[in-house]
């Protein structure tokens, strides 16, 4: 059972100390309370999303995104009931209310004999997972292991980001190669697979989406590209979801970052005349994770052999008058094993 305390934040939080208290808690739930403790809303991963897109003020009061109109059960719920709300909504959390008072917070699949719909998170696209890189921000440890087999606790960071997929119905991966891309081969060879993996085989360096061109004619859906350093933990149905409803024709996904200067940060005028002062100024920033949705016509835009970054794919997707769609999700969803701190982070993070 969930600790309770660890899922409650009060009314007097900001959106960001609210979504920094979400991401501890892990589940992309929390229930917003007031000073007597009792319930006044809730708040998920899905709220957090709509504030951004709506152009929410990460400082503004928590209160003004939570969800009021929410579905709960009460301290004497029945298993039935609750399986009919899990069945027939959108929804992975349950709150359980007594007198106004968070009692219990019931997760999708954890309750005793719920027969969870399977179907709701089955996806059938394609992965792309661009590892051809020399993981020079990882050097001398890179020096040995390529990029994709750092550890992560038991496995490499690419069977961690498969096995992530995998849990939404993923089954199907195309890898790009380049740098000690054998001993990525041998690793699948000598582990058995349940996944089918296709190889790309980079005969130079193509940046971070020229290796793509050489999947036109083999993908004829949208599909996923991610790089092989990240970790992205979020619902990537729902990022699916949101590219194909907003017709978007490339999605990335975003993540909210928060960076404080250590220092008074100073703004000038006149040639020197200081206009303002700001002590330890606070910035927000919506960061590109490395992790899209892409149509597979777009395929076109991509020159052949050719060393090619997504940037610039996504400049030329723009140029051509496309629609190019951000998703965005909190800090703690997205995890970079690309650089010696923040592998240390990961590792720390995920419990490893």
């Amino acid at each position: 059972m969930l600790e309770i305390k660890n899922y409650k934040i009060p009314s007097s939080f900001s959106v960001k100390e609210a979504v920094n208290q979400m991401d501890k808690g892990g589940i992309g739930f929390c229930v917003c309370v007031d000073h007597n403790d009792r319930v006044l809303g809730i708040i998920s991963n899905g709220d957090f999303r709509r504030a951004v897109l709506n152009g929410c003020d990460l400082n503004d009061n928590v209160e003004k995104i939570i969800n009021k109109d929410y579905l709960y059960v009460s301290s004497d719920y029945d298993q039935k009931e609750v399986n009919i709300i899990f069945s027939d909504n959108e929804v992975q959390h349950i709150p359980v209310i007594d007198k106004g008072t968070l009692v219990e917070i019931i997760t999708e699949g954890t309750l005793l004999g719920l027969e969870r719909d399977e179907n709701k998170q089955i996806l059938n696209n394609p992965v792309v997972i661009m590892a051809g890189g020399k993981g020079k921000r990882l050097d001398p440890f890179t020096r040995i292991l390529p990029k994709p087999l750092i550890p992560l606790g038991d496995d490499p960071v690419i069977k961690v980001i498969m096995d992530g997929f995998r849990k939404f119905g993923i089954n199907d991966f195309f890898i790009s190669l380049n740098d000690k891309g054998r001993m990525v081969k041998a690793y699948f060879h000598d582990h058995e697979s349940k996944y089918q993996i296709t190889y790309i085989e980079e005969d130079k360096p193509l940046g971070t989406a020229g290796a793509l061109k050489f999947l036109k004619d083999k993908i004829d859906v949208p599909f996923f590209v991610t790089n092989c350093d990240i970790i992205i933990k979020s619902n990537y149905r729902s990022i699916y979801e949101f590219h194909i409803n907003a017709s978007y024709d490339l999605t990335l996904v975003g993540s909210m970052q928060h960076h404080i200067i250590p220092y008074g940060v100073c703004e000038i005028d006149n040639g020197g005349i200081l206009k303002e002062l700001r002590e330890k100024p606070d910035y927000t920033f919506l960061v590109n994770t490395g992790l899209y949705v892409l149509n597979p016509f777009l395929f076109d835009l991509i020159p052949k052999s050719t060393y090619f970054d997504m940037t610039e794919l996504i400049q030329k997707v723009q140029e051509n008058n496309m629609k190019v769609g951000v998703f965005p999700v909190s800090a703690g969803a997205w995890n970079d094993v690309g650089q010696w701190h923040e592998y240390k982070n990961t590792t720390s993070y995920l419990g490893l």
